[in-house]
C-alpha cells in the first residue's frame, strides 16, 4: 500500500498553523483550499454558470412580448421552456459522457459554445416555430454545462468543503439571473417591445469571450483524471443502469432516485422562475421597472440561498439540507400565490424568503450527485440525472401555462408545491454521501 500523502486539492485540508484560523473558520477558506489550479477551476465553472443563467433568462423575462408579437396563448408560451428543458436532458446527459470521455474542460468549453450560438440564433427567428427551434437547440448547451462544471470544481474540492465550495457556483445562477434583469430593465425600457426582445437574445453572445479564457486557464484535477482514465467503463450509461447483487451493488437505485429528486426540485424551481414575471406584469399590474424591482429581492433571496445552503450542506448533512428547504420552498410557493391583490408591498417582501428558499436547495446538489458516482462515470450519472429531472420537470412550467388560463397564473403556481414534495419523498431512497472522497 503506498504511504504517499492524498493530493491537498482533491482530499482533506492540509492542517492549520498555530495561531492562524483554520481553512473552516475562515470565510473564504474553502476558496483558498482549492489550490491555485482549482480556484481557476472555479472561475470557470462560476462563469460558465452565470452566462447559462443569463442566456435561459433572456426567454421568460422577453415572454409577455413574445406573447405579444407572435399571438400566443399561455400553453404556447409554456411550451419554450418544455422544450428547451426537455432537449437540455439530451445536452446533459451528452455533456456528462464527453466529460468522462475527453475531459471536464473540454466539455464545458463545447456546451458554453452551443447554448451561446443559438441564444444568439432565437433574436433572429421570423416566426414561432423558428424561435421554439432555436431555443430547443439552446437547451444542448444549457443541459450540459452545470454537470460538468460541478464536477469539475467539486474534484478539487475537499470533503470538509465541497457543499459550500459547490453552493458557490450554484450562487452563479443568481448572478446571471440578475444581469439579465438588469439588461432586460434597460432594453425594455429604451426599445420597443418588437425590437426588444430580439436585442435580449443577442446579448446572449458574451459566453463566447469567456470561452478563450477557460480555454488558456483552466485544467481537469490531475488526481481524479488519473483515477477516471484507467477504469474500462468510463463514460457508460450501461454502468449507472446496472442492478445491484449481493457481492457487488449497482447504480440503477442511485440513478432512478436521483432522477426523481431532481424532477421535485426542478419542476418546482422552473416553474417560478418561468411564470413570475407573467405573473407580476400581468395579474398584479407591474411596469416593466416595477417588476425589475420585485425580481431584485427574488434574485437576492436567491443568492444568499445558494451561499447558505452551501454552508447547512456541510454542517448538516446533503439529504438534511435538500430536506429542510423542500418544505419552506412550497411553503413560500402557497404564501407567495395567495397574497391578496393591492398588497404588493407583502408581495416585495416574501419575495426574498422564496428566492431564498428555492435556491438554497440547490446548493447541496453539485456535491450530492458527483458524491453518488465514481470517478468513471460521474459526469454521465451526474448530467443524466440532472437533466432527465430537468427534462420531466419541465412538464411543470407547460402545466402551469395551461392551467393559467382558468386558474389564474397565481393560482396555478401552486403546481410548483409538488414537485417539492416529490423531493421529499425521493431522498427515502438515496444513501447520505457527507464527506465521501471523490476518487
Amino acid at each position: 500500500m503506498s504511504t504517499t500523502p492524498p493530493s491537498r486539492s482533491l482530499t482533506a485540508d492540509t492542517p492549520p498553523v498555530a495561531g492562524e484560523p483554520t481553512a473552516q473558520e475562515s470565510a473564504f477558506g474553502w476558496l483558498r483550499a482549492l489550490g491555485p489550479h482549482g480556484r481557476r477551476a472555479f472561475g470557470g465553472a462560476f462563469g460558465g454558470y452565470g452566462l447559462d443563467s443569463y442566456d435561459y433568462f433572456t426567454l421568460p423575462l422577453s415572454m409577455v412580448a413574445l406573447a405579444a408579437y407572435f399571438g400566443l396563448d399561455s400553453g404556447q408560451t409554456g411550451l419554450f421552456t418544455t422544450v428547451t428543458l426537455v432537449v437540455s436532458a439530451i445536452g446533459g446527459a451528452v455533456a456528462g459522457v464527453v466529460a468522462d470521455r475527453i475531459g471536464r474542460v473540454r466539455a464545458l468549453m463545447i456546451t458554453v459554445v452551443a447554448y451561446a450560438v443559438f441564444t444568439v440564433a432565437c433574436g433572429f427567428a421570423p416566426n414561432y416555430e423558428t424561435l421554439l427551434v432555436f431555443r430547443a437547440l439552446q437547451g444542448l448547451g444549457f443541459g450540459g454545462e452545470w454537470a460538468v462544471g460541478a464536477i469539475l470544481v467539486a474534484e478539487y474540492a475537499s470533503p470538509r468543503h465541497r457543499g459550500r465550495t459547490l453552493g458557490a457556483v450554484q450562487s452563479a445562477w443568481a448572478v446571471g439571473w440578475g444581469l439579465a434583469v438588469v439588461v432586460y430593465t434597460l432594453v425594455f425600457q429604451f426599445l420597443g417591445d418588437d425590437l426588444a426582445w430580439r436585442v435580449m437574445f443577442w446579448t446572449g453572445a458574451l459566453p463566447a469571450l469567456f470561452v478563450v479564457w477557460v480555454r488558456r486557464r483552466v485544467q481537469d484535477a490531475p488526481g481524479a483524471t488519473a483515477v477516471r482514465e484507467k477504469s474500462a467503463d468510463k463514460g457508460s450509461f450501461t454502468a449507472i443502469f446496472k442492478p445491484g447483487t449481493a457481492e457487488a451493488p449497482g447504480l440503477l437505485r442511485t440513478t432512478f432516485f436521483a432522477v426523481l429528486l431532481s424532477t421535485g426540485v426542478q419542476g418546482g424551481y422552473y416553474t417560478l422562475a418561468t411564470w413570475v414575471p407573467t405573473y407580476l406584469k400581468s395579474e398584479r399590474g407591474l411596469s416593466v421597472v416595477g417588476t425589475g424591482g420585485y425580481l431584485t429581492f427574488l434574485i437576492s433571496g436567491a443568492f444568499l440561498g445558494y451561499l447558505t445552503g452551501g454552508y447547512l450542506t456541510d454542517r448538516l448533512g446533503r439529504k438534511r439540507n435538500i430536506l429542510l428547504f423542500a418544505v419552506l420552498s412550497a411553503a413560500c410557493i402557497l404564501t407567495y400565490a395567495n397574497i391578496p391583490s393591492g398588497a404588493n408591498t407583502l408581495l416585495l417582501v416574501l419575495g426574498f424568503p422564496l428566492g431564498f428558499c428555492m435556491s438554497a436547495i440547490f446548493s447541496g446538489f453539485g456535491s450530492f450527485l458527483s458524491e453518488l458516482y465514481p470517478a468513471a462515470v460521474r459526469g454521465t450519472g451526474q448530467g443524466f440525472t440532472y437533466n432527465t429531472g430537468r427534462a420531466v420537470g419541465a412538464v411543470f412550467p407547460t402545466t402551469v401555462g395551461f392551467l393559467a388560463d382558468s386558474w389564474g397564473v397565481g393560482g396555478a403556481l401552486v403546481f410548483g408545491a409538488i414537485g417539492y414534495a416529490l423531493a421529499a419523498v425521493a431522498l427515502l431512497g438515496l444513501p447520505e454521501t457527507r464527506g465521501k472522497e471523490l476518487l
